[in-house]
């Protein structure tokens, strides 16, 4: 006795993307909007309203094609990649920046001490 049923499909979830992994691992809450970034959303959904208009295309295609010229693909690959960073806010990169100068301080003041014993030791073995 064969069974003649279709078998059922697979349900899968929707693939999560490496950002949303990150932010789920680390509870990182969603930054909100600066007026810079509300502002730039502004100016591209305008001019994204220009590029509709039929009788501006061609203008902007030359533009487009200016800026391939200009602008190499290694310098539109790197504004794009700044887009994602997620920079730290102020009281962090204060601390960080209070750490590397602590940091600085002991590591200086310890290469100077190792620099004065080593140069007494010299100074006593070469003027025996």
């Amino acid at each position: 006795m064969a069974n003649n049923s279709i078998p059922k499909k697979r349900r899968l979830k929707d693939p999560i993307s490496f950002r949303e992994k990150i932010t789920q691992k680390n509870d990182l809450k969603p930054v909100k909007d600066s007026r810079v970034k509300n502002l730039f959303k502004k100016v591209i959904d305008l001019f994204q309203k220009l590029t509709r208009i039929k009788v501006l295309k061609p203008l902007f295609k030359i533009l487009y094609l200016i800026s391939l010229i200009i602008y190499p693909r290694y310098v539109r690959n790197s504004f794009k990649e700044l887009k994602d960073v997620s920079w730290p806010k102020f009281g962090d990169s204060l601390k960080l920046t209070y750490a590397v100068i602590i940091f600085a301080v002991v590591f200086g003041a310890a290469v100077a001490l190792v620099d004065l014993g080593l140069g007494k030791i010299f100074k006593i073995i070469l003027l025996k």
